[in-house]
């Protein structure tokens, strides 16, 4: 079980920010060529990220953020990044279902012509304007090799004209959408937007709960600093467990009497509770594998 709680950026351009983040314990790192490389620099930094990604060591998951379909570096981002030793892309202000279809398309056909497996490679779509949240529904149901979108709200606000508060609930409306439309699709539950503010961590794990509350089951990271409240956001504490435990334990025992609602230290326990209490369990041990059994 792949994790995807803390998918850290650093700007593909940047050799000692590229070094620094995948070393960190991020699940994912991405390596930009978008909005952190200039554009004079773009095409020099494709063969850079796929160095780094290929042939330097990193626990982590590592992608590429490629420039947007309706701009002049999208295709040859892809004809450079797909290609062994990267993960996938993360794919910016997708807006609408024949885009991404055109990108899985063009996708396979590197991975044919490369010799690799096919639909191996990755492909994260941002969701990150009022156009791409209105189409979200189609974008899911596209037949395309995605497992998974995420939401951007930086450009989200600033295409629909709104406040970015401290509270965020002005991005209810399109967490809600982007989360429902990922269910009724059958892809797994969604990454959320960056933080922007540094050194606000207080504020950064209250974005990170109010996402995980959502239904979604990561947040991208913009600095190293970030990657540790966002992980303990979306990983289950030791308690959560321990009650996880008990529920099944409890239900287990119930099950075997001929009884499937009981109540568990005053909670009542059915099978919709019992398959959360499995998901947490679940998830834990993808956490403690993924540490190496040190978590």
């Amino acid at each position: 079980m792949p994790l995807f709680r803390s998918l850290l950026f650093a700007p593909g351009n940047h050799p000692r920010k590229v070094e620094k983040c995948l070393g960190l314990d991020a699940d994912v790192v991405i390596l930009d060529l978008e909005d952190a490389v200039a554009i004079a620099e773009k095409e020099a930094t494709r063969s850079v990220v796929v160095d780094a990604l290929a042939n330097r060591p990193h626990r982590a998951r590592g992608y590429v953020r490629v420039n947007a379909v309706d701009t002049p570096f999208c295709w040859g981002d892809l004809q450079a990044v797909v290609t062994p030793g990267v993960d996938g892309i993360v794919l910016p202000k997708l807006e609408s279902a024949s885009d991404l279809r055109t990108v899985d398309w063009v996708v396979s056909q590197l991975e044919r012509e490369r010799g690799m497996e096919a639909g191996v490679f990755d492909i994260l779509p941002i969701i990150e304007t009022g156009k791409g949240v209105a189409a979200v529904a189609s974008i899911c149901e596209a037949g395309t090799r995605v497992r998974r979108l995420s939401f951007g709200a930086g450009d989200y606000t600033l295409d629909m004209g709104l406040r970015w508060t401290d509270g965020e609930r002005e991005l209810d409306q399109a967490r809600s959408a982007i989360a429902l439309a990922s269910r009724a699709a059958g892809i797994e539950p969604p990454i959320d937007t960056v933080f922007i503010h540094i050194g606000r961590l207080d504020s950064l794990r209250r974005s990170a709960e109010l996402a995980r509350d959502f239904g979604f089951q990561g947040k991208l990271c913009i600095h190293p600093e970030q990657v540790g409240p966002v992980n303990e956001a979306f990983s289950p504490t030791g308690e959560d467990v321990a009650q996880a435990h008990r529920y099944l334990e409890a239900f287990r025992e119930a099950e075997a009497r001929g009884s499937a609602s009981i109540q568990v230290d005053g909670y009542f326990i059915d099978y919709p509770i019992v398959e959360k209490a499995r998901r947490v369990i679940d998830l834990a041990a993808a956490i403690e594998h993924a540490a190496g059994g040190e978590a």
